[in-house]
């Protein structure tokens, strides 16, 4: 179904999908990575990386009001099991509660039996090359609309996660960048360190399309380190969030070393030991030897 991906988005249909993110086949899996969502992310869907079930929630109601304003489709991401396979508490809003923050939605062409209509769906040269740009400008338009719906979401419900979540970066020397689930272990790992007296900071990404590049730079501006690490691969190059953060930081710090390790495919456990490697090995490298540092896999 991945050309339909592409027809949601070029028709800028404000469509919210909840993707379920699992490890691709072969052979069959429940389990997590990330390639099911970032094998589309040039599809032209806005993407969202949630950490716990509350933020699915709460991302599913603000993806709305956001692609109701740039007329983007949304992809609310997942991780597949550990979300999706268990349960945990959450505050779900009154309906009433969800109107008051979420507009009326009054889609400016709609079907009408009574005045049908058929379309073709052939676009030629004279038109196909401005609608890419259109969509490109609301990709643009869509970081600050985020920003706003997730201000205006914490006004109603007290609760905000931004475009990313920076724990503990102010001082860091080291970075770590992760997505998802991953992200509440890693925290647990940073307040051991800071207890060590290492300078370690956490980056959770939650916005991943558009890439919010401007706030990543500066998110970032005081480390000497990142650590990236990728729950997916683009085989043959490496880790997806890898690749896209050294393209938005290149030509911007030269003195920047950007460390990219896979890590847990498949659903397979992303433990404090894991983290603690990741760290000791950036800790003890003043550059990356390889592409690609794999991180718990079995030789």
């Amino acid at each position: 179904m991945h050309e339909l991906l592409h027809w949601a988005a070029l028709g800028r249909l404000p469509i919210v999908m909840a993707d379920v993110n699992r490890a691709m086949g072969p052979g069959w899996s429940i389990w997590t990575d990330q390639n099911d969502s970032l094998s589309q992310r040039d599809t032209g869907w806005m993407q969202f990386y949630c950490e716990s079930n509350q933020e699915v929630l709460d991302t599913i109601i603000q993806a709305f009001r956001i692609s109701e304003q740039v007329l983007l489709p949304s992809m609310v991401v997942l991780d597949a099991f550990f979300l999706s396979h268990t349960s945990e508490p959450v505050d779900i809003p009154e309906a009433a509660q969800v109107d008051a923050y979420l507009p009326r939605y009054e889609a400016r062409y709609k079907l009408n039996l009574q005045d049908p209509y058929a379309f073709g769906g052939l676009t030629g040269p004279d038109h196909y090359f401005e609608f890419r740009y259109k969509m490109q400008k609301a990709m643009e338009q869509a970081i600050e609309v985020t920003r706003a719906a997730d201000a205006e979401f914490q006004r109603h419900f007290g609760r905000g996660y931004g475009l990313m979540e920076r724990y503990r970066c102010d001082d860091a020397d080291l970075v770590l960048v992760v997505s998802g689930t991953i992200a509440s272990t890693t925290r647990d790992v940073v307040d051991e360190m800071r207890a060590r007296g290492k300078k370690i900071g956490l980056l959770k990404m939650r916005m991943f399309r558009p890439f919010p590049a401007e706030d990543f730079r500066a998110a970032v501006r005081q480390a000497r380190k990142l650590a990236v690490l990728d729950r997916n691969i683009c085989v043959g190059v490496g880790g997806i969030f890898h690749q896209e953060i050294t393209s938005v930081m290149y030509g911007h710090r030269d003195d920047l070393a950007i460390f990219g390790f896979v890590c847990g495919l498949g659903g397979r456990d992303v433990t404090p030991e894991v983290i603690r490697e990741t760290i000791e090995y950036a800790e003890t490298h003043d550059r990356p030897e390889e592409q690609i540092i794999w991180i718990g896999v079995k030789r």
